[in-house]
């Protein structure tokens, strides 16, 4: 089997309730870069990347297209080592990465199909059927109401099944964000686990006073208190609370993770599979991590095609048993409104009261609706 293109679709979606993250980052459209790579066999592979769609797009058709035609898809380790090393001079990270990502997923895509095997048959084997999903959410909308938009929102993932919530913290004093938080621990009881996302807008010293003051409360995780590339001030931090401290959602291949995972910089690494390298890489990460004692619980955010990836690789991560919180990986099900999420797969990956079945298709496990694809895409 010889690949025969690769090509790139950019998609885009208006948010139709506009919402703001830490930092007052406001999102207001969803887009996606997808890739779609044809072989002689007539079998196609579908990834995605992570960030800009125009940028990822313009990385692989002007410096990976060329040297993936011709490959075959089954030599996945060996089109990746090519291709990172086309690239490491002047891009080991970012979004050389993420775009290589997208590229490594495809390729994985089609030897499932080849094989009529879904992903996690091909990487281990899958250690549960379904897996736990827990809603991202309570960003700020209204701003004359933060706390009680919280409270009303996490009541409803409660209503819903969910058994875990991610809130956002960071925009504004840092005794409204304990006060919002609280409220939303009082509100959803101690039975259902709370994690807070801060998308690194503290210092350590800041994060250091919010985290304590935060450890009454009973929070899962702690995420991303600092600045991605600060390896040292994560290590002050996780060392300074009684909290487990996640992040690396914005971190790149086995390289970006190796100091991390051995310095113990964070108690969890979310290595994004659009992101990190892929799934050829993401496995690597989590070996690495499980070696040290680091649990790995994957970033996902973006269209169908990176869920049911993370999906796939997510049935066969191995439980992880730490001390603070014995429990397997779970899903990130992020909750703002997302048509590249909900429709463009045939058979779309729900969760029902918190839980998503592992699909057992071949490949990522969907279906890409063509019409869907063409009614979004800008590109």
């Amino acid at each position: 089997m010889k690949v025969t293109d690769v090509i790139c679709h950019i998609l885009q979606s208006k948010v139709e309730q506009p919402f703001v993250s830490a930092r007052g980052w406001v999102y207001s459209t969803r887009s996606s870069c997808v890739v779609e790579i044809t072989t002689d066999e007539g079998i196609t592979g579908w990834g995605e990347c992570y960030g800009p769609a125009a940028v990822n797009k313009a990385l692989i058709e002007t410096q990976y297209k060329p040297r993936v035609i011709g490959n075959d898809p089954f030599d996945v380790e060996v089109v990746w080592e090519d291709l990172y090393n086309r690239i490491k001079d002047y891009g080991a990270q970012g979004f050389s990465i993420t775009a290589l990502s997208g590229i490594d997923i495809a390729l994985w895509d089609i030897m499932g199909r080849a094989v009529n095997k879904p992903i996690h048959k091909l990487i281990g084997g899958a250690h549960r059927k379904e897996v736990q999903a827990y809603a991202t959410g309570l960003y700020f909308i209204d701003m004359d109401r933060l706390v009680e938009e919280a409270v009303e929102e996490a009541e409803k993932y409660a209503t819903m099944g969910f058994r875990a919530i991610k809130m956002k913290i960071g925009l504004g004093d840092p005794k409204l964000d304990v006060a919002r938080v609280a409220a939303v621990r009082k509100a959803i009881g101690p039975d259902i686990k709370l994690a807070v996302d801060a998308n690194h807008c503290f210092t350590v010293p800041q994060a250091i006073r919010l985290g304590r003051a935060m450890e009454e409360l009973d929070l899962l995780w702690f995420e991303e208190p600092i600045s991605p590339e600060d390896h040292e001030g994560y290590v002050e931090v996780t060392r300074a609370l009684d909290m487990a401290v996640a992040g690396g959602e914005n971190d790149f291949t086995r390289w970006g993770f190796r100091d991390i995972i051995a310095k113990k910089a964070m108690d969890i690494v979310q290595p994004d599979l659009c992101a990190a390298g892929g799934i050829s890489e993401c496995r690597k990460i989590a070996a690495m991590a499980s070696a040290h004692g680091v649990e790995c619980v994957p970033h996902a955010w973006g269209s169908a095609i990176g869920l049911a990836a993370t999906v796939q690789f997510l049935a066969a991560l191995p439980d992880t048993p730490p001390a603070f919180r014995p429990m397997p990986p779970m899903l990130e099900y992020e909750q703002t409104p997302n048509p590249l999420r909900d429709h463009l797969a045939k058979e779309p990956i729900v969760q029902t009261n918190g839980i998503v079945p592992v699909p057992d298709a071949p490949g990522i496990g969907i279906e890409v609706d063509r019409a869907i694809l063409q009614q979004y895409k800008v590109a």
